[in-house]
């Protein structure tokens, strides 16, 4: 049975997402030489060529120079993109002053280098003890809490924030959060340099809107591309399992975008038209390494609940049902004996002792071969929570993720035996890794 299993409160197919945060080893610098349009334009001069001496006399007289103007331009609907590029231009002033770039050294493993002239194939087999890497970040309060990835800073050794005015800062690690990648780190720097965000409310948005990344991929400080929100209610994988089920934990709610976001753009900042920060970019789909246009952002409604925590307590307690399960299909349902047409979300497994299994709900213990394949089947089906229909496993992570807390009690409508039933369930805290 080709099934999709899922864990607990957050859970993902694990497709092959590239974490963009860090560029790697080594941090890239460059130097761009800026043309001056405007002085470019003045520079010009007008030549003409009059037929005969009487009117290159009157040509003379009448107009000894001609005027240009590089703003004049009769190209239909350029008042329009004008005004669009004006704004872009006001968003990059208002918000790159917000975002920072991360300098990391992380304890370093032959295989870094492996592919580095100089340093994989060294007679005498000696490898650098560090690797550096790069990210973004932003400033979160006045009081230098600067938000990234946990990718970006996890496990380093040591931390650099340096600002779009090329001053440098150490930081230490506030807290950490693997399963929403977010992470908080501190640093002294003086007010008058300190530009807190603005968050968005994502509840709002749509597919279609602009959506602007600011960041510093592979270490270009301050670069901006422009793109749209192309996605939502995507998954993303967190790299955490549960210890008992296997399942994967992942990050609900994720916001996709074909800005381009490349290596070093993790922790970053993607903003909607008016310069509120949307999500926070944190990896790509790609094969090669770099953007693919397919970009993803962790929704700003999700910072907001986990960042305040990590602040105060150094880290982020996520509500836990303890089951996974996988989504109900026509072929799942015929095999239980259920409506073609059933939907919801269908509990594979129970974890012994969690919140699911002091409730009473009940795993799948019956085999079954769908397409081929060979699973389990019998389970709860979970239908709604609190009176919220369930679809698929992507909906109860989402909902927990983003409706609950620790301690709060929730009402699951389940099918058992193709009997409808409630359930209440008061939610735990997800074991610690």
């Amino acid at each position: 049975m080709k099934s999709k299993i899922v864990s607990i409160t957050c859970f993902a197919i694990v497709t092959m997402m590239l974490l963009s945060a860090c560029s790697g080893i080594a941090a890239l610098s460059q130097s761009a030489n800026s043309l001056d349009v405007a002085q470019a334009a003045s520079s010009l001069t007008t030549i003409s060529t009059p037929t005969d001496s009487t009117s290159a006399q009157s040509a003379a007289s009448s107009s000894s120079s001609v005027a240009i103007s590089p703003q004049a331009s009769s190209i239909p609907g350029s008042d329009l993109l004008t005004a669009y590029q004006n704004t872009l231009e006001a968003i990059y002033a208002a918000v790159s002053p917000q975002v920072v770039n991360i300098t990391v050294l992380l304890p370093a493993s032959s295989t870094d280098f492996q592919n580095i002239p100089g340093f994989g194939n060294n007679n005498n087999n000696q490898t650098p003890q560090y690797s550096q890497a790069l990210g973004s970040g932003f400033f979160w309060d006045m009081n230098g809490n600067i938000v990234t990835n946990n990718h970006v800073v996890d496990g380093a050794t040591n931390i650099e924030v340096t600002l779009p005015d090329g001053s440098t800062y150490p930081a230490k690690v506030v807290g950490q959060d693997p399963y929403s990648d977010l992470a908080v780190i501190n640093a002294s720097i003086p007010a008058d340099k300190i530009h807190p965000v603005t968050l968005a409310d994502t509840n709002q948005l749509k597919v279609g809107e602009v959506a602007i990344a600011i960041g510093n991929p592979y270490g270009f400080e301050g670069s901006m591309s422009v793109g749209n929100v192309s996605g939502l209610g995507r998954e993303l994988p967190s790299n955490q399992t549960d210890q008992t089920t296997g399942a994967t934990y992942s990050i609900p709610e994720v916001i996709q975008t074909d800005a381009s976001i490349n290596p070093g753009n993790s922790g970053g900042v993607l903003v909607d038209i008016n310069g509120q920060v949307i999500g926070v970019t944190a990896a790509i789909e790609s094969n090669s390494g770099s953007n693919s246009g397919v970009g993803f952002a962790i929704p700003s409604e999700i910072v907001a609940m986990v960042v305040p925590a990590l602040i105060k307590n150094g880290n982020y307690e996520h509500p836990y049902l303890g089951i996974s399960g996988t989504d109900m299909t026509p072929d799942i349902a015929q095999a239980m004996n259920l409506p073609a047409d059933t939907r919801g979300a269908l509990v594979v497994t129970v974890t012994s002792g969690g919140p699911a299994s002091n409730a009473g709900l009940q795993p799948s213990n019956n085999t079954a071969t769908i397409n081929g394949v060979q699973g389990t089947v019998g389970g709860d089906v979970i239908t709604a929570i609190d009176g919220q229909p369930i679809n698929s496993m992507s909906d109860i992570i989402a909902y927990l993720a983003i409706h609950t807390q620790v301690g709060q009690k929730v009402t699951l409508t389940i099918l058992r035996n193709g009997q409808t039933q409630t359930v209440p369930v008061t939610l735990g805290s997800r074991p610690s890794q």
